[in-house]
């Protein structure tokens, strides 16, 4: 009979609440032995106090405290962390890496909902939707307006795709519906037979940024990738082209992009922004070539309940030592989000 792993819950009250419902709360108690508490958000809280040196596992999400070695010095059991989010940045330490602890995490599920809002975004763009939608609240009455924004149509686009990650892979998919549509991907870590395969031609970003209708981002946030969207890049887009960004604010020069958008020669669809979010008197809150959203594209409301899913899939696995699909290993900290 396999003995079930001690486990404990560990994020914000809110985080909870919205992830665990009756089933998954119920999944849980049968992958794992649970403790009196059941969840915490604090590893300080009196009430989990007894229980922290038995934990196998824990299951994180959102609000989870850093795992350094003075928190893990009072989890001497623990073995695996099993993350129902994306990123494990804000809490893994080089002592939980040094300790061989497992860890997985839900950035494949989380990919899915942020794939589905960039492919959205670049159907929308390329009817210059967006933009219409702002120009109709100064054209009322008109319709002559939309010529401006350029051509309007889906047919015989280039988009370019910047990280071939796992939102980007799902994207570069999902543009496959696309008729008479050209596919480029900028990756320097991208396996060039995988790209093809997948219908994708890859590039250096430098070849890419000339040809492209529509630039989608998807690169991690790095210290090498700072930036990497900066004036330079910004001016090798062909006029009308539109730019989104639904990875992170700080891979563009905000400073560089609002220079090209005052002139209205790029569009700018940013899910993201740096800093986030933008000062009040941020010029790109007024400009009718750049579209503001709030941190939306990701995982939200009952879309987070897919990374419980994946984790406690995971769980299963570990428990009945078969293989994780979610692992992530201390190497790849260094080129993933």
């Amino acid at each position: 009979m396999t003995v079930l792993p001690r486990a404990l819950a560990v994020m914000d009250a809110d985080t909870f609440a919205l992830q665990f419902d009756d089933s998954r709360l119920r999944r849980l108690g049968e992958l794992a032995t649970l403790g009196q508490t059941v969840w915490t958000a604090s590893l300080d809280a009196p009430q989990v106090q007894s229980q922290l040196a038995d934990v196998e596992v824990l299951v994180t999400s959102w609000g989870v405290p850093v795992l350094d070695e003075a928190a893990l010095s009072r989890m001497p059991a623990l073995k695996a962390v099993f993350h129902c989010a994306g990123s494990v940045r804000t809490f893994a330490t080089e002592a939980m890496w040094d300790r061989g602890i497992t860890v997985c995490n839900g950035a494949d599920a989380n990919a899915v909902p942020v794939a589905e809002f960039t492919f959205a975004s670049i159907i929308l763009a390329g009817k210059r939707a967006q933009v219409l939608a702002n120009d109709a609240r100064t054209h009322r009455g008109e319709r002559a307006y939309a010529t401006a924004r350029g051509e309007r149509s889906n047919l015989g686009r280039t988009i370019g795709i910047v990280g071939y990650s796992r939102i980007g892979r799902r994207v570069v998919a999902m543009l496959r519906q696309l008729q008479d549509v050209t596919i480029l991907v900028a990756d320097p870590f991208a396996d060039p037979a995988e790209v093809t395969a997948a219908g994708a031609t890859l590039l250096s970003l430098a070849d890419m940024l000339p040809r492209v209708d529509i630039l989608s981002i998807h690169a991690p946030e790095l210290p090498s990738t700072r930036h990497m969207i900066g004036a330079a890049e910004l001016a090798a887009l062909p006029d009308q082209a539109t730019i989104i960004n639904t990875a992170r604010g700080s891979l563009i020069d905000t400073d560089a992009l609002t220079q090209e958008c005052r002139t209205g020669r790029l569009t700018a669809i940013l899910d993201v922004t740096d800093p986030e979010p933008l000062p009040a008197d941020s010029e790109l809150h007024d400009l009718p070539n750049v579209i503001l959203t709030p941190h939306v594209a990701g995982s939200l409301g009952t879309e987070t309940r897919r990374m419980v899913d994946d984790a406690l899939a995971d769980l299963a696995r570990f428990t009945s030592g078969t293989p994780l699909q979610a692992r992530v290993a201390r190497e790849d900290m260094e080129y993933s989000a």
